[in-house]
């Protein structure tokens, strides 16, 4: 554990920050040889990062492993052995030569493919964005369809109904009930008859007493 944690410090600073700011230097003071210098060691530290991702996993109990990475990692900077520069003229740069043509058109292929891609799950995606929110659309007027059609007329009449106001005042007098002189209601003749008769049904003399009287 104490060896890892050495080994991400002396990567971290020696390996990434320094020559950061080395590089920084070079492209500042316009140094041709510095800036190829620098530029050979970072390819040099992709491919180193690259395989280390790896290694971590299968070798890291190998014994004196992250040693081993401190070691390397001075190596590639010590001005005496010149390590970056080193692997790069022997080893990198003749295999990138002869694969150059094949890698560009990997890498052409892969971003027209990468692209069409993209195009064609983008078009998926608002196709199903669409349907999506065409269903659901659909479905809220169904639901509002089937809300109004659960309301009968006889419903609607009710509702009407309750909601009628009341008529205020006084009822207007029926054609029946004409008030008399003194405000009292007067009784028509067919009524009186009945209930004069209503008195005497049996007597006809009595009838036509009632009648003349």
């Amino acid at each position: 554990m104490v060896a890892w944690i050495i080994s991400r410090l002396v990567v971290l600073i020696f390996g990434t920050l320094y020559p950061a700011y080395s590089s920084y230097k070079a492209v500042k003071s316009k140094d041709i040889k510095e800036y190829v210098k620098w530029m050979m060691y970072w390819i040099i530290f992709a491919l180193f990062t690259t395989a280390e991702t790896f290694t971590d996993i299968f070798l890291c109990w190998f014994p004196f492993y992250y040693e081993l990475k401190i070691a390397f990692v001075a190596w590639l900077l010590s001005p005496y052995t010149k390590g970056s520069s080193l692997l790069y003229r022997k080893f990198v740069h003749p295999t990138l030569s002869s694969k150059e043509k094949e890698i560009d058109d990997c890498l052409v292929q892969a971003k027209d493919r990468s692209y069409d891609a993209l195009v064609h799950f983008g078009k998926r995606g608002l196709n199903v964005a669409a349907t999506a929110a065409v269903m659901a659309a659909s479905k809220g007027q169904g639901a509002l369809s089937e809300r109004l059609r659960s309301f009968s007329m006889q419903d609607l009449s009710t509702i009407r109904g309750d909601g009628a106001p009341a008529p205020s005042g006084p009822a207007p007098p029926g054609p029946g009930r004409a008030s008399g002189k003194h405000g009292q209601p007067k009784m028509s003749r067919s009524a009186s008859e009945s209930a004069g008769s209503s008195v005497c049904t049996c007597c006809f003399t009595c009838r036509t007493w009632k009648g003349t009287a």
